[in-house]
């Protein structure tokens, strides 16, 4: 199921689910969101990582080390 055809039905929906209710001004800037950043994440979740290397004592208030 490509998520970018069904917006018009996960977005309500799951507003719905929290018991949020959008008018269609809200709604079509939703739907604008989700096509502009959906092809960005399906992209991030394709990403392979497990070549990288884990950075060994990773001080996360730091940047990464440079390689």
């Amino acid at each position: 199921m490509e998520a970018a055809n069904h917006a018009d039905e996960f977005i309500p929906a799951g507003l719905a689910s929290f018991g949020i209710e959008a008018d269609e001004v809200e709604l079509a800037v939703m739907r604008a969101a989700q096509a502009m950043f959906w092809p960005a994440i399906l992209e991030l979740l394709a990403l392979d990582t497990g070549d990288i290397p884990p950075e060994p004592r990773a001080d996360l208030s730091q940047p990464p080390a440079e390689r």
